[in-house]
């Protein structure tokens, strides 16, 4: 065998020693997330909007599950969002904190692309990445991405942006806060 072939299989052999050695690492090591924080972020409407003093929907599920924040500070859960959590949790239901905002309904942010500069501060500002542009050319919001959490708005030096209510239709339908129509 050859000097070439012989380093190619010791290379290959300790690869495979080292895969092997990190995959029982991954499985004896594995750090267990809080089911209960999980359970409460998936009740979370996942806006990233911060409005409940966190910088979004995970660190605030953590902080009910610890019990460093109440459950009634998120504005666009809702009542029928506390209801929940209360519900999950076991506690009394609690009115909404009017401190945090009011729930409001579902918008869409929409960037007038004539008077956009292209400053990106609507970019950065955007929690969920659902603003795509680059600098000194004109943005555009990726309608299936946004959350609505009007975080764009403040930055923007040209005041370009508005927020329009989006129609509940199947596509469209996210939150459970939203009131249906039913039309007999």
């Amino acid at each position: 065998m050859s000097a070439l072939g012989l380093s190619l299989m010791l290379m290959a052999g300790l690869a495979l020693l080292l895969g092997a050695v990190l995959g029982f690492a991954a499985v004896r090591f594995r750090v267990e997330g809080d089911p209960i924080a999980a359970q409460i972020d998936a009740i979370l409407p996942q806006t990233q909007c911060g409005q409940c003093g966190y910088p979004g929907c995970k660190p605030y599920a953590e902080a009910i599950a610890n019990d460093e924040a109440d459950i009634n500070q998120c504005p666009p859960g809702g009542d029928d969002g506390v209801r929940k959590l209360a519900e999950l949790l076991g506690r009394d239901y609690k009115p909404l904190n009017a401190e945090h905002g009011a729930p409001a309904p579902r918008a869409l942010a929409v960037i007038d692309e004539a008077r956009c500069i292209g400053c990106t501060l609507c970019i950065q500002a955007c929690p969920v990445d659902a603003i795509v542009g680059a600098a000194k050319h004109m943005h555009t919001v990726i309608a299936a991405e946004c959350t609505g959490c009007e975080l764009c708005i403040a930055p923007c030096p040209v005041d370009c942006i508005a927020m329009l209510p989006v129609g509940v239709t199947i596509p469209t339908w996210r939150y459970p806060t939203i009131p249906l129509k039913v039309v007999a």
